[in-house]
């Protein structure tokens, strides 16, 4: 893909119909920063009732995002992590739990978690995710053979399949899971208008969708402290490090993280796997004819979509990165898509090649102690679904553009429209 010249002083990072544009024109963007302004300095978005901040830079290259996520010490998650404006501390750790803490209370709460996460536990998810899968691409097979023929790539395949696993994994009764999708959805919204209708009323959106979430899965960990379950909540409530459990609060916090880390990005990355197959039918063919290009396809996809778009880091002290000092207090966005088409480290970044292999992305988050803690879940979730497509679904064609969510934190699409050619 070629690049060409733009003027860098009308691009705007927290504009957010940026984020609406295709990802060629972002990419050009990028590529840009890259070469001429890798430490890009943009004023913070405005958000109602939020004191503006300082502003921010734009970290475009892959050996700057990988420097500041392997030191924490001197790039801090705790002063916010998925927020761009500086959030009350509570606020802050309720929608960030992990992703938005340092050491030592990092640690203690990665380490109950993790325990949680026993082989027995991530064995059966493992094992759930192929009949949730199956079960999925059915049901898409049958509401188009019930319809016109045709269905959403995103509503009837991307989204069912780990909203299912993550709720098979909680126990979450059926009855709760349209609010569990709706609510993350708005959580997620990065704003946008379809989603959250207006914009003065969007941090109480958030906060309502937390606190619907939090009530959730309060009354499920209560339950489950009664009622022992096989499932991972019962897990969270009873797990003990160094003689300390997590609350109630901090088990909202996480399944609220669950549902970023775990729902959102996995579905967007099959829903925009999907689109770049169908932009690709040569990689498509090559996959469904060997099924052994899975393992570096699902990687490809991951780095190629790159669905978390940002995470930010705050400077602890005065710090140097590639030979420029920053002040203490200097904010940086990590842009991972950025640094997953940087040539430094991808050869031919921009071609999608589904036998890649090494493929050094940071789709899952760089080196450091804040990597996903479901990337082996999420890649299992991923090959599987693409797996189930080509098997059951090779008629699976994309008729029209994607609706693309105006969010500069999630890389996600609202609807993906799509036919089988074999039902009508």
């Amino acid at each position: 893909m070629s690049s060409p010249t733009l003027d860098l002083d009308a691009v705007d990072l927290s504009d957010r119909r940026f984020w609406g544009a295709p990802p060629e024109q972002r990419h050009a963007v990028y590529d840009q920063l890259r070469r001429e302004r890798p430490f890009a300095f943009f004023a913070e978005p405005v958000v109602p009732y939020i004191e503006p901040g300082p502003g921010y830079h734009a970290v475009t290259r892959y050996a700057d995002v990988e420097a500041i996520s392997c030191q924490p010490a001197l790039f801090s998650s705790g002063a916010g992590a998925v927020s761009i404006a500086d959030m009350p501390p509570d606020l802050n750790e309720f929608y960030g739990s992990l992703i938005s803490m340092d050491d030592p209370r990092h640690g203690k709460i990665r380490r109950i978690v993790a325990k949680a996460f026993t082989p027995r536990v991530l064995e059966k998810l493992v094992g759930n995710v192929q009949a949730v899968a199956d079960d999925v691409v059915a049901r898409a097979r049958r509401t188009a053979e019930d319809g016109d023929g045709t269905i959403d790539v995103v509503a009837d395949l991307a989204a069912p399949i780990p909203l299912r696993v993550i709720c098979d994994m909680m126990g979450v009764p059926e009855g709760d899971r349209a609010l569990v999708l709706r609510q993350s959805n708005v959580i997620l919204s990065g704003g946008d208008p379809e989603l959250v209708e207006d914009e003065e009323q969007m941090v109480t959106a958030f906060l309502k969708a937390g606190e619907e979430l939090a009530g959730l899965m309060a009354r499920l960990a209560a339950e489950r402290h009664a009622h022992p379950a096989d499932d991972l909540t019962t897990a969270l409530v009873t797990t003990e490090v160094d003689g300390e459990r997590l609350t109630h609060q901090e088990i909202a916090s996480f399944f609220i993280l669950l549902l970023v880390a775990g729902n959102e990005t996995t579905r967007n990355a099959i829903s925009q796997g999907v689109l770049a197959l169908s932009e690709h039918p040569a990689e498509r063919e090559r996959w469904a004819a060997d099924p052994g290009l899975t393992r570096t396809a699902v990687e490809e996809i991951v780095r190629w979509t790159s669905p978390i778009t940002w995470m930010r880091r705050t400077a602890t002290q005065d710090v140097e990165l590639s030979g420029q000092s920053f002040p203490a207090g200097s904010k940086f966005l990590l842009f991972y898509g950025a640094a997953n088409r940087d040539p430094a480290v991808f050869a031919d970044p921009h071609r999608f090649d589904l036998s890649r292999d090494p493929n050094p992305h940071v789709g899952f988050g760089s080196r450091g102690p804040h990597f996903c803690l479901g990337a082996h879940l999420a890649r299992r979730e991923i090959g599987v679904a693409f797996r189930a497509f080509a098997d059951q679904l090779p008629d699976l064609e994309v008729t029209g553009p994607p609706a693309r969510l105006e969010s500069s934190f999630v890389n996600g699409l609202k609807r993906l429209p799509a036919r089988l050619t074999g039902v009508r």
